[in-house]
């Protein structure tokens, strides 16, 4: 039998190539562009696209499916549209839209993808997880019986703020409104609290500034940073919260607590009012879909104080709203107020008196924080709301030119002093041993019928003479007791021995 001519080296690579088993058929959905907007994309051919899920289509931007129809997918864009033409192929993910989290994002800035924006490389993170996600229900929720020091005198007196809480934070324009959450940032520094700041349509210049000042504080690498600039897609301003949020539950799974401050919802509603426009959806009242209160409540419903078994740490959420000509009954303001458990209201009047920050206690609320606050802050300001209410009451009768008795003028000079001993500048958090000590000084009566320099000046040198003296106090503090009479007096002191300093110095030693 005639031997079988040896194979050529083509032939080998042929039989092996028979030899292999065949692939398995896999299947692609492809759909079609039929139209595009400004930030979103109307996609036809992907009948069974899923709520959420992530596109991604032939110029290479992605975008996440908001709109499910018989005929059509109604998309928004993850990128340009202008790079978007009618025409060209979208591809499913079969994946909803996510983002890394992990302890590797502390001290980066990313999108709202969570993709890096600082040019320091890829993102180390633990895992991805979907930026919608459920709020945790009533039995994985425990009391919010922490503080949350902010480090500004007005608010930890009068309006304090819990972990676990949503502290609405409300005023017009230029009235100090991320001025307040940045120095609640800063504070952190004194605390284990985890910060997410998340830009929603700021301007960039605004956003690089508050990088800057938590660069410089060294906080920045205890803080996240997730930015989506007015330059940005409207779709990633939509995005941003949740994916910020989502990067906050991580935290708190780890039994750790979180700070997520959201600069700005108002801005976050525009994006939203715009997507919705352009996909068809109705509008309602002041042109804004009708699901927009579902859009926020769904959003802040996942911050709260969880019990052990939910993982034990908490996220407490900062909102911002911006309101226009002092309306607090403007739409999105009253559904922010609803939703949240209280608001820190910023007003204008205030801002031309020039009183920094501008908190208008009337008209501030904590509605759980006051459970919350340090046993010393409810001893020493329990009655600070009162002092400041009946001040600017008797302030307003007496411009009339009214005839005062002994009795009136003291409130008025005790509620001036109180009013300036409440002014802090920016940037600069105070410890809550220096805060007792400045908000005791005035509610005594120390500071009576001195000038506002003078109050300033005494202030820093009460701040300044804190040193070892107070070490109880502190103590007793971190420890949430009650002030024992040795430590108020020691307080007192403390603060006498500043106004004698003060008073040296303006009058001379031999005065």
């Amino acid at each position: 039998m005639a031997e079988r001519p040896a194979l050529s080296p083509a032939e080998d690579f042929l039989d092996a190539l028979l030899d292999v088993p065949a692939p398995s058929p896999s299947l692609t959905e492809v759909g079609t562009v039929a139209e595009v907007g400004d930030g979103i994309a109307v996609v036809a051919g992907l009948a069974r696209a899923l709520a959420d899920e992530l596109l991604v289509f032939a110029s290479g931007v992605r975008g996440v499916v908001l709109d499910l129809e018989p005929d059509r997918l109604g998309v928004i864009l993850l990128g340009p549209s202008d790079r978007i033409t009618a025409g060209e192929d979208v591809w499913r993910t079969h994946k909803v839209f996510s983002v890394p989290v992990g302890n590797g994002l502390l001290g980066r800035i990313l999108d709202a993808t969570g993709g890096p924006r600082d040019g320091n490389g890829s993102v180390a993170s633990s895992a991805e997880r979907p930026v919608e996600a459920s709020a945790p229900g009533i039995l994985s929720r425990a009391p919010v019986n922490r503080p949350l020091a902010t480090g500004i005198k007005v608010i930890d007196g009068a309006v304090p703020i819990g972990l676990g809480q949503r502290e609405l934070i409300i005023g017009d324009r230029q009235t100090g409104k991320t001025s307040i959450a940045i120095d609640t940032i800063l504070n952190q520094a004194r605390s284990d609290v985890v910060s997410i700041y998340c830009a929603i349509g700021q301007r960039g210049d605004a956003v690089a500034r508050v990088i800057e000042t938590l660069r410089k504080s060294g906080q920045l690498a205890n803080t996240v940073v997730v930015a989506a600039g007015d330059e940005d897609a409207p779709g990633l301003a939509y995005v941003a919260p949740y994916a910020a949020m989502t990067m906050a539950e991580y935290f708190a799974d780890q039994g750790r607590d979180v700070l997520v401050v959201f600069d700005d919802l108002t801005h976050h509603a525009r994006s939203y009012r715009e997507l919705s426009l352009l996909l068809r959806r109705p509008p309602g009242r002041e042109a804004f879909p009708g699901d927009i209160f579902y859009v926020h409540a769904r959003l802040l419903e996942r911050a709260g104080q969880f019990t052990p078994e939910a993982g034990g740490g908490s996220i407490t959420a900062l909102p911002v709203v911006e309101t226009q000509a002092e309306n607090l009954s403007a739409y999105i303001p009253t559904n922010l107020i609803s939703i949240t458990d209280g608001q820190i209201y910023l007003s204008p009047r205030l801002v031309r008196k020039n009183q920094f920050p501008a908190v208008d206690i009337g008209l501030s609320v904590s509605r759980v924080g006051g459970k919350a606050q340090h046993r010393a802050f409810r001893e020493v300001a329990g009655n600070l709301r009162v002092t400041l209410s009946q001040f600017e009451e008797l302030e307003d009768f007496a411009r009339f030119g009214t005839r005062l008795d002994d009795n009136t003028r003291a409130r008025l000079t005790r509620g001036a002093a109180v009013r300036t001993a409440l002014r802090q500048p920016e940037r600069d958090p105070m410890p809550a041993v220096e805060q007792l000590l400045v908000l005791m000084a005035a509610l005594e009566g120390l500071l009576d019928g001195l000038s506002e320099n003078e109050v300033a000046e005494t202030m820093i040198r009460m701040r300044n003479n804190v040193g070892d003296s107070l070490k109880d106090v502190d103590e007793s503090i971190r420890q949430n007791r009650s002030l024992e009479e040795a430590e108020k007096q020691s307080l007192l002191r403390v603060a006498r021995t500043a106004l004698a300093l003060s008073g040296e110095d303006r009058h001379g030693p031999d005065a």
